[in-house]
């Protein structure tokens, strides 16, 4: 399944240098607004150790990770739901990505310009939030004034009642906007099980905080990042030094693991992001090995075995006759996949079976 997570905030936080860090691209990354006006996007490897042990207990000729992608939109400003600063267009583009990854600035540094002149990562925050409802207020008018022509339009019973939902949902929807009332939009869209226009402030997020490569480590003395978690709760913040990131993403492995142990860096503070993402939109990774290829299948928490099939290929769904499986802490347990069988571990199911995050499939299927 396509992945997509994207890096938004205003300009001058950090969100390029981020981006290249993830991505080991090299992006502009200059010192003055919309330097990026594209929307980039690259493709990064969800770290998993589990897929590095079945690759060596198979004998794998190669490793196929998870991923995801990764998109960097340019920097929003005030006015950019009324069309400023090519407004209109990168907003267009959110509407794209699954997460959206707030990149706030939380360092001080006089010579990176700054839109307000002062560091305020909450403020920042609240501009971007206030043009993506001002955005969403525009789309749900426009649609609840479609709503009565829609309902004289239709003579099915479902499909007016389907309809009437919507109009409820989106009579909530436009209060809470109006009121100014980003969380109560996510929590009404989260709620409902009606169907409507897809709302850019109905959209799960993290919060990256860009702090000082002299913070790492101690961060929590940040007054940015501590104002950050109370207003959000620290398992939605993220601290990490884009800087930092940046130049550990250019060393080679030996030279990055002895550049973190100086820092006291257990790991790259991307790879929480990385993990945060894939976590935040509620995936989990299920596993197909063999001599040619150890691989790693990220799906929908809660798919059956049938549906996840159809993520390798469309015939391995549609012929699907059952499922031979295990999850890999048993084969790292018996040390092999003889072992494996010795201890009974190994078994089938049918095709209503819920894939459990681990799990390694053999698909027998018929076509």
């Amino acid at each position: 399944m396509s992945i997509q997570a994207g890096l938004v905030g205003l300009p001058n936080v950090g969100k390029s240098t981020l981006f290249n860090a993830l991505t080991k691209s090299q992006i502009p990354a200059e010192n003055y607004p919309f330097c990026t006006i594209d929307p980039h996007m690259a493709i990064t490897q969800v770290p998993d150790a589990r897929l590095d042990k079945l690759q060596s207990i198979y004998n794998s000729q190669k490793k196929i990770p998870a991923s995801v992608n990764f998109v960097d939109i340019a920097g929003l400003v005030k006015g950019a739901a009324s069309g400023e600063g090519l407004g209109n267009q990168f907003l267009s583009h959110i509407h794209g990505v699954d997460l959206i990854l707030h990149v706030l600035r939380c360092f001080e540094d006089s010579n990176i310009i700054h839109e307000s002149g002062t560091i305020d990562p909450i403020e920042d925050y609240h501009v971007i939030i206030s043009e993506l409802m001002l955005k969403d207020l525009e789309s749900v008018k426009k649609r609840l004034d479609r709503m009565p022509k829609l309902l004289r339009g239709t003579t099915q019973a479902t499909e007016k009642k389907a309809l009437e939902a919507e109009q409820e949902l989106l009579n909530s929807v436009l209060q809470a906007l109006e009121d100014g009332d980003n969380k109560k939009v996510r929590a009404l869209v989260t709620a409902s099980t009606a169907e409507t226009v897809p709302l850019l402030t109905a959209k799960d997020f993290l919060i990256i905080a860009n702090i000082a490569e002299d913070e790492i480590g101690n961060h929590d003395k940040n007054p940015h990042y501590q104002a950050l978690v109370k207003e959000f709760g620290a398992e939605r913040v993220i601290p990490i030094s884009a800087k930092i990131e940046w130049e550990l993403s250019q060393l080679e492995p030996e030279d990055a693991k002895e550049m973190m142990e100086m820092l006291g860096l257990q790991e790259p503070g991307l790879n929480t992001i990385i993990k945060k993402t894939y976590d935040h939109l509620g995936l989990i990774t299920f596993f197909t090995c063999g001599p040619k290829e150890a691989h790693a299948w990220p799906i929908e928490k809660g798919l059956s075995i049938r549906k996840a099939a159809g993520e390798i290929h469309s015939d391995l769904e549609r012929g699907f006759i059952c499922a031979e499986l295990f999850n890999c802490q048993d084969i790292f347990d018996a040390g092999s996949e003889a072992g494996l069988k010795d201890s009974g571990k190994m078994r089938k199911e049918g095709q209503d079976y819920e894939v459990a995050d681990g799990d390694v499939v053999l698909i027998r299927f018929n076509v």
